[in-house]
């Protein structure tokens, strides 16, 4: 098991679901975390989880839309946590199902204000540190449907499969620093965002059909993906999209 003692992680999104589930497990393997997301009560809580286990934990409360906040707030995290050597790319939205004529600006925008623009901008803000010291891990939080697509969900697929691009270019740019980068694309996982829109049975059944290992996954699987490809473990894994979606798609 990787230990991320004297590394500090900061996890986008980190309020709830995988992006919580993130944080619990660097923080029990070591790490002190910085635990960013524009929910208060949301990163509160994290925080209090990742303390009440023993771990070290630090708030971020930002809009990570707002560039100018999101770097004022991480100037004020690393103080305390110091630099950060590993960075979860894992603030995302999702606004339902909608057909390409559904999608207004405000809506697209939006979309890849969060996924594609917050992530980039996200990782400019750490770059200086991690070429200083030679060392860095960034994992992007993808999408199967960034791999394969899915129809009448065009823009959350596109703004998935540009983190893939960000992953396999950015690996090639930051090797001589001695920073990696890679993916993880998730299939679908059992969290509160995916599980509101499937109350029947029937309608959670018929979503595992196509799924080989017959089960949604748990936050947890995506977690111990990330955290192997974050490890010293992987030191030699760079561009790679790891697809953990349960054989969804091969």
């Amino acid at each position: 098991m990787s230990s991320f003692s004297n590394r500090t992680i900061l996890i986008t999104g980190a309020a709830s679901g995988m992006g919580r589930s993130h944080a619990e497990l660097f923080g029990a393997r070591g790490g002190h975390v910085i635990v960013h997301d524009i929910n208060p009560d949301g990163v509160a809580a994290t925080v209090k989880a990742i303390r009440e286990s023993g771990g070290s934990a630090t708030d971020m409360v930002a809009d990570i839309r707002d560039l100018q906040s999101f770097r004022t707030a991480l100037a004020d995290a690393v103080k305390s946590g110091g630099d950060v050597d590993i960075l979860v790319n894992n603030a995302g939205v999702t606004g339902g199902r909608k057909s390409i004529e559904q999608v207004d600006e405000a809506y697209w925008d939006d979309f890849m204000a969060v996924h594609v623009r917050g992530a980039f901008f996200a990782t400019q803000a750490v770059l200086p540190a991690m070429k200083a010291r030679k060392y860095g891990r960034i994992v992007n939080i993808s999408s199967q449907w960034g791999i394969a697509g899915s129809a009448f969900a065009s823009q959350y697929a596109g703004a998935k499969a540009a983190l893939i691009g960000y992953t396999k270019a950015w690996a090639k740019e930051l090797a001589t620093f001695g920073i990696t980068v890679n993916s993880v694309a998730p299939g679908y996982i059992l969290t509160p965002m995916t599980m509101g829109s499937r109350t029947r049975p029937e309608d959670y059944a018929e979503r595992l059909r196509p799924i080989p290992l017959g089960r949604g996954g748990e936050p947890i699987d995506i977690s111990y993906a990330v955290a192997w490809l974050a490890s010293d473990e992987a030191a030699f894994v760079t561009g790679h999209v790891l697809n953990s979606s349960g054989g969804e798609v091969i």
